[in-house]
């Protein structure tokens, strides 16, 4: 692509040694800031669904200058390249394959998430001919059936009306995307193709849609459905959507059940040896010889908006986070016994965000009474276990230098850590703001930092194992005490007996 590449490659080490993945790699310094914004919304996103016919996220990692997403391998290659080699498929095989997108989008629809980029290179075949959704860089979170997103995005022959006059689309402009996607499966042609991008975009608002009459009687229904201009009208709006699609006389001979549980042979299953992985892709690029360049660092903002990018999915985790892993797929069961299970509402009112991470967020919060301010960290119990970070902190807070609990509370998905707000925020911001510290700089820091690590380990060997950073926080003033947070990891142990020394 125009500011990155894909390559397939091997896993040498750890549970998943030997096993095939794609591994998508970008370059920070030529991502424009949007498109900064996208491939960390992609990751986002990726990192929270898992669907069988959505392409899985395995690993995110990140250098001084580039991002890494590694994700399956999918034998299959695209629908995109299959179209093109068979000019237009039956209407069984599109059956098929439209009711694997249609789970796949209303799974996304469900998370709040618009997919806005349907089209046929966006669609991968396993190796079973499975579909697997990919490419979420023009997502959109937090969208709901009542609530619009304005941006102009997405390939302009797959554009719903509303997304192209940019007066605000939801959901419902997947499924607009989606007609276009079959009447071209069905048709070979696009809907509505200009001479250009205008033309095209004249036609989406304005043109009557040719219908083929050699489509069954079914097919110009569902068509018809889809390609509603006003998207209050279109199958799938709403909050009863899927059951409409379901329910459409097309879909009559698809057992939905059996489909999502992948129980339903596929209409083609791709012939791949061993020797030849690469077979459905496009030659030009598995010819070339495999080369990961070198890549100039980023700017201190590119460097700021990947904190917390990397990430690893729980079924690679190896066996020593077994344990952490079954606990956070069951975070009902999960309880802290200090934590109120009142709801945090009730006494504070939450503010801004503060800061952002792989597992939590952190808010700025009010006492209602009081009004005194202080931070809220939220932490999603389906992401990770807080309990032993909440047992150090209750242990330990009370040094000078390790940030302070004062409350505790818990609901069905989240803890939130009531914490003292220290105003002069991380120590990385301060960092990079300052490009480097002068050297009584740096050793105030660290002596603050060495009393709360010295500290930790002299009371039953509690260890800090986030130690970066992000994990400090200062207030404004130049050399003030530093606190250090981000207990998330830390581990307690016996003190040995004896130590042979250092």
């Amino acid at each position: 692509g125009s500011f990155g590449k894909v390559f397939l490659v091997r896993k040498v080490r750890g549970r998943d040694a030997g096993t095939l993945y794609a591994m998508k790699v970008l370059k920070k310094a030529t991502l424009k800031v949007r498109d900064r914004m996208r491939t960390k919304m992609e990751r986002n996103i990726l990192a929270q669904i898992h669907h069988p016919f959505i392409v899985r996220l395995h690993y995110a990692f990140q250098t001084e200058g580039k991002l890494y997403l590694i994700l399956d391998f999918l034998r299959g290659g695209d629908l995109f390249t299959r179209l093109s080699k068979e000019v237009m498929f039956t209407e069984e095989d599109v059956k098929f394959y439209l009711a694997e997108l249609a789970l796949a989008l209303d799974h996304l629809h469900s998370l709040g998430i618009v997919y806005r980029d349907l089209k046929p290179e966006n669609i991968l075949l396993d190796s079973d001919g499975h579909i697997n959704l990919t490419d979420f860089g023009l997502s959109k979170e937090s969208i709901d059936s009542d609530h619009k997103t304005y941006s102009f995005c997405g390939t302009v022959e797959y554009m719903a009306p509303e997304v192209v006059n940019r007066r605000g689309h939801s959901t419902a402009a997947d499924w607009w995307s989606l007609g276009v996607l079959m009447y071209e499966m069905l048709t070979g042609n696009l809907p509505f193709h200009g001479q250009n991008r205008k033309e095209t975009m004249t036609l989406i608002l304005k043109a009557k849609l040719s219908m083929p009459q050699f489509l069954s009687v079914q097919a110009q229904s569902l068509l018809r459905a889809l390609f509603k201009r006003n998207p209050a009208n279109r199958l799938g709006a709403g909050t009863d959507g899927m059951t409409q699609i379901r329910n459409h006389t097309f879909f009559a001979t698809i057992d939905w059940v059996r489909l999502l549980a992948r129980q339903i042979d596929p209409p083609f299953k791709p012939t791949v040896t061993a020797s030849d992985e690469t077979h459905y892709f496009d030659p030009e690029f598995t010819r070339k010889t495999p080369r990961d360049s070198p890549a100039l660092p980023p700017s201190a903002t590119a460097h700021e908006l990947f904190r917390g990018f990397s990430f690893v999915a729980p079924s690679v985790l190896d066996e020593g986070r077994e344990r952490h892993r079954v606990g956070v797929t069951n975070p009902a069961r999960m309880h802290i016994p200090e934590a109120h299970l009142s709801s945090i509402c009730d006494e504070y009112e939450l503010k801004e965000d503060l800061g952002v991470g792989t597992y939590s967020v952190c808010k700025r919060c009010v006492h209602k009474v009081t009004r005194a301010e202080y931070a809220v960290k939220i932490i999603a119990k389906s992401k990770r276990d807080p309990s032993e970070e909440v047992d150090v902190l209750l242990r330990y807070s009370h040094h000078a230098n390790i940030v302070k609990l004062f409350a505790v509370y818990e609901d069905e998905g989240s803890v939130y850590l009531v914490e003292e707000l220290c105003k002069g925020g991380e120590l990385l911001s301060r960092i990079i703001a300052q490009r480097h510290f002068s050297e009584r700089e740096a050793a105030a820091v660290m002596l603050k930092l060495a009393n709360a690590v010295s500290y930790l380990h002299a009371n039953q060997g509690a260890i800090e194992q986030t130690y970066k950073a992000i994990g400090c926080s200062a207030n404004p003033a130049p050399l003030c005490p530093v606190n250090a947070s981000a207990l998330a990891r830390r581990r307690r142990q016996l003190r040995p007996k004896s130590a042979g020394g250092l």
